[in-house]
């Protein structure tokens, strides 16, 4: 069976056990390593792996082939992107017509920012750019940008840049919400029986749980030249109860996410049972 996630040390992280032969149910895994923009393309295009991680922002434009998997994906508190600024006015307002980068449109940080900025900038901004990630906080320090929205390692480095934080959109999130922040998603086509997949994915998580030094090899094999100590604070970050089950709480958080932002015109609207179906 084909299946595609990201060389990120979460990822290889939950699914190690079951690409190295140590669940039994698994099937046979062929893996191909994929940034999330690939996989959320594959997806929406219907020429991908049978099972994809994708961006939760993504799953409007994938339900009808592919079932959303209640576990092996990312929901968490603490790890949303941030908006950054060069200093000045740091009231939400100043960015009015301003020009804003992103690293990409199909994203669960892009869905956060629009819905923040609808309330937060009423007047609207100039323009939105999507822009490479790595350039991003380069940018904005030039002053070829007025802001950016970033993620992931980033909510350590950005003093390097002698920028500031406008607003912590993880932070608003869970603030207005109460809510985990959904990032990414497990699914599998609709032809493959969606109960066997849970199973063995969720048998992934659990031994990787109970065996953490297992996956050790694995991880670094992909981390892209992470030490050690980073890779395992990634996975300490973005693999918690959520990634085992999804529970009512993470349905509640996808929901939420999704019907507002499709309220908002920006992502399809879409039939909310079927997250679970």
């Amino acid at each position: 069976m084909k299946i595609a996630f990201s060389p990120c040390p979460n990822d290889t992280f939950v699914f190690h056990a079951a690409v190295h032969g140590k669940i039994p149910e698994a099937p046979k895994l062929d893996v191909t390593y994929a940034d999330i923009d690939k996989t959320n393309y594959w997806a929406a295009e219907g020429i991908g792996p049978e099972i994809q991680k994708i961006s939760y922002a993504a799953l409007p434009y994938v339900l009808d082939e592919y079932a959303l998997i209640p576990c092996g994906g990312a929901l968490g508190r603490g790890c949303g992107p941030l908006l950054l600024t060069a200093g000045g006015d740091q009231s939400p307002r100043s960015l009015a017509g301003k020009r804003v980068a992103v690293p990409s449109e199909r994203s669960t940080a892009y869905l956060l920012f629009r819905l923040w900025a609808a309330e937060a900038i009423p007047e609207g901004l100039d323009e939105i750019v999507v822009m490479p990630f790595h350039e991003i906080m380069p940018a904005v320090r030039d002053g070829k940008i007025d802001a950016g929205l970033v993620i992931h390692e980033a909510r350590f480095t950005y003093q390097e840049f002698d920028l500031k934080m406008l607003v912590d959109l993880g932070e608003w999130w869970e603030q207005d919400t109460g809510l985990p922040i959904p990032l990414g998603a497990i699914v599998a086509h609709r032809s493959l029986n969606k109960e066997e997949v849970t199973k063995w994915v969720r048998a992934s998580v659990d031994y990787a749980w109970e065996n953490p030094e297992a996956s050790i090899e694995y991880i670094m094999e992909h981390a892209q030249e992470l030490s050690y100590e980073v890779a395992k604070s990634h996975i300490d970050l973005y693999v918690n109860s959520f990634s085992q089950d999804l529970g009512e709480e993470g349905f509640k958080a996808v929901a939420s996410l999704l019907g507002r932002a499709g309220a908002e015109g920006l992502v399809p609207e879409v039939d909310l049972s079927l997250l679970k179906n």
